[in-house]
């Protein structure tokens, strides 16, 4: 039998993701039926596995296998600075919030299962890392492709940020 949450079940994680999100500084789709359709799925996939695995990508069942996908995952960030949302659009930025850009066709970037065996088990290897970027208002510091569209701590857009050496 599967779980059904309540609508108090799904407007109270549905409030915490608001802040969450807006805290860091993303949104939530305005989609207000898709995100609580997601909210939904990610309330069925805790109680189901005891974690918040991404309702739209097929959990493994165990944690330390879904760990790329326990939402927020491992992809929002650069999906939504590639597509302006998250794979699952649950997280979206403020262009396509505000109808300044529409919703695209966003890729699966996770590998599949295989793969991430083998990725896993050579380590790190080749020196792979991702630029630091430094909120040069704050000094908030992120590990990321690119710098988020607006500081999580301070609220500055992304042209405030530098690279850090």
């Amino acid at each position: 039998m599967t779980y059904d949450p309540t609508a108090q079940e799904i407007d109270a994680l549905e409030q915490e993701l608001i802040k969450d999100a807006e805290s860091h500084g993303y949104h939530l789709s305005p989609d207000r039926d898709a995100v609580r359709a997601l909210v939904r799925g990610l309330i069925v996939n805790t109680r189901r596995y005891g974690y918040p695995a991404c309702p739209c990508r097929l959990s493994f069942g165990k944690k330390e296998e879904d760990l790329d996908i326990i939402c927020p995952c491992d992809f929002r960030d650069p999906d939504l600075d590639d597509f302006g949302a998250c794979y699952c659009s649950l997280y979206v930025t403020e262009a396509v919030k505000s109808g300044r850009e529409e919703l695209k066709p966003i890729p699966e970037r996770r590998p599949p299962r295989s793969e991430r065996k083998k990725a896993g088990s050579a380590g790190l290897a080749g020196g792979f890392s991702l630029p630091i970027w430094r909120c040069r208002v704050c000094g908030y510091l992120c590990a990321r492709e690119k710098p988020p569209e607006t500081c999580p701590i301070c609220k500055v857009s992304q042209e405030r940020f530098e690279r850090f050496a």
